[in-house]
C-alpha cells in the first residue's frame, strides 16, 4: 500500500481543525441582538428609564425596559376671573380749602394793576393773595396785547388817568413790555425795532406813563419782565428791564426784579422751577412765554411783599401804640407832692457795696502797733509751723473724736 492517501488525509484534518478554531474565535466578536438588548444600564436609566430612540447599530426604534407610564396630571386652564372693584381707601386726604374772601371795608386801600397779559395773570393771583385782607383791595385793569408801542391798538396814556380817577389807588403796579419788540409808528414813519430813534421814543413814552402814574403821589411799582425761552427775546428783555429800572427810580418808584425767579443758576430759561412754597412746579407754558398758575402766583408773591410794605398800616389786626386809644384813667387820685417825703436814690441790685463788697472775706480787726501782726493763727499756720491739725467740726464724717460717755476704762 502506498502512504500518499494517509498523508493527504492528515493534511485535510489539520485544515478542518484550523477552520473550526477560526470560527470559534470569531463567534464572540459578532454581537447578537440579545446581547445588544442586555447592555448594562446607567443609574440615571435605572431611575428614569431609557429614552426612546434609534439604535445606531440596527437602525430600529426601541422602548426602555421596565418603564411605567404614569398618568400626567391634567393641566389647569387659566381662567380670567373678573376682579372685584377696589374700594376707596379709608384714609381721605384733606385738602386745604382756600379761605373765603373777606368783605372789603368801605375805606379799604386799593392797589391798581395795569399792563399786558403778564400783568393780568399776576393781578389775578394778587387778588387771591389779599382775599383775606379786608383793608386791601386789588383792581386789575390789563389788556393782553397792549404795550407802549401800539398806541393805535390800546392807548394807555388816554386810559390810565381814567382808571386812577375810578379806583383812587393807594399803590400803582405796572407790568408791560412783552409785546413791544416791533415797529413803532413815530409820526408818519414806521421805525424799525432796535434803532436809536426807536429807543429814544420808547424812553419818552416810559417817562410819559410814569408821569401820569405819579400824579396821585402814591407808591409806584414797576415789575420787571421774566426770561423767555427764545434767547434773542430774553436778551432784548434784559435791555428793557434796565430802562424800566432807571426811569422808575427817577420818579421815586421801585423796580421789582423777578428775573432770578424764572432762570436757573446759570441764568438760563427754565420751564420748571421752585414755586412760592419752595416745591418743584411747572412755571411756564409750552410756548415758553406764558405763565402757568404756579408761575402767576410766583409773580404775585414778588409784588405782594412790596405792596404789604407800603400798606402795612392798613392791616385790620394792627393796633397803634400811641396815646390816641388809651382809656381815660379818671379813677386814680391826683398826683401830689409831699414836702416831708424822704426820697431815696435809685439802688442797683448788683452794687457790691450792698453786701460789703469793700471788705475781704474773713477780715478781722488788726492789733494796734506798727507791725499789725495778727495774734490768732490760722489753721494753715498751725499745720505748717507746729504740725497741728484743727479738729473737724462735730458731726462731720472725719470727726473721729469719741464722746466721753462712751469711753470705757479698763481695769
Amino acid at each position: 500500500m502506498s502512504r500518499k492517501p494517509a498523508a493527504r488525509n492528515g493534511k485535510t484534518g489539520w485544515r478542518c481543525c484550523a477552520i473550526i478554531l477560526s470560527a470559534v474565535l470569531c463567534i464572540p466578536l459578532v454581537p447578537s441582538e440579545s446581547f445588544a438588548q442586555e447592555q448594562r444600564r446607567t443609574l440615571f436609566e435605572m431611575l428614569f428609564g431609557r429614552p426612546v430612540g434609534r439604535d445606531d447599530a440596527s437602525g430600529r426604534e426601541y422602548q426602555p425596559r421596565n418603564r411605567r407610564d404614569f398618568p400626567s396630571a391634567p393641566r389647569e386652564r387659566s381662567v380670567t376671573r373678573p376682579q372685584p372693584a377696589r374700594k376707596a381707601p379709608s384714609v381721605v386726604q384733606m385738602r386745604t380749602a382756600k379761605p373765603e374772601p373777606a368783605a372789603k371795608l368801605e375805606n379799604a386801600r386799593r392797589v391798581l394793576v395795569i399792563g399786558d397779559f403778564l400783568a393780568g395773570g399776576m393781578g389775578e393771583e394778587l387778588v387771591n393773595a389779599f382775599a383775606s385782607s379786608p383793608a386791601i383791595a386789588v383792581d386789575v385793569r390789563a389788556n393782553g396785547s397792549s404795550g407802549l408801542v401800539r398806541t393805535d391798538y390800546y392807548d394807555w396814556f388816554a386810559n390810565l388817568p381814567q382808571f386812577i380817577t375810578e379806583t383812587n389807588p393807594a399803590t400803582i403796579v405796572i407790568m408791560m413790555g412783552s409785546n413791544d419788540r416791533q415797529q413803532m409808528q413815530i409820526g408818519d414813519i414806521r421805525e424799525k425795532f432796535g434803532t436809536d430813534v426807536w429807543f429814544k421814543e420808547y424812553e419818552r413814552r416810559i417817562d410819559e406813563l410814569l408821569a401820569l402814574a405819579g400824579r396821585p403821589k402814591v407808591p409806584l411799582l414797576w415789575v420787571g419782565l421774566p426770561a423767555f425761552q427764545s434767547p434773542s427775546l430774553s436778551a432784548d428783555l434784559v435791555g428793557f428791564n434796565r430802562l424800566y429800572r432807571s426811569h422808575v427810580e427817577k420818579y421815586r418808584g421801585e423796580f421789582v426784579d423777578v428775573w432770578d425767579g424764572f432762570v436757573d443758576e446759570a441764568g438760563k430759561f427754565v420751564i420748571t422751577g421752585y414755586d412760592m412754597n419752595g416745591q418743584q412746579a411747572r412755571l411756564r407754558e409750552a410756548d415758553g412765554i406764558g405763565m402757568t398758575q404756579a408761575g402767576k402766583r410766583k409773580l404775585a408773591f414778588y409784588v405782594e411783599k412790596f405792596v404789604r410794605r407800603h400798606l402795612d398800616s392798613a392791616g385790620p389786626d394792627l393796633v397803634k401804640l400811641d396815646g390816641s386809644n388809651l382809656p381815660a384813667l379818671t379813677s386814680l387820685p391826683a398826683l401830689g407832692i409831699d414836702a416831708g417825703q424822704v426820697r431815696t436814690q435809685p439802688i442797683s441790685l448788683t452794687d457790691p457795696n450792698l453786701d460789703g463788697g469793700d471788705k475781704l472775706l474773713g477780715d478781722a480787726p488788726l492789733a494796734a502797733g506798727p507791725t499789725r501782726v495778727s495774734v490768732v493763727e490760722s489753721p494753715r499756720e498751725r499745720l505748717t509751723k507746729r504740725g497741728e491739725m484743727a479738729d473737724a467740726p462735730a458731726g462731720r464724717i472725719d470727726d473721729y473724736r469719741v464722746a466721753p460717755d462712751t469711753v470705757q476704762v479698763k481695769q
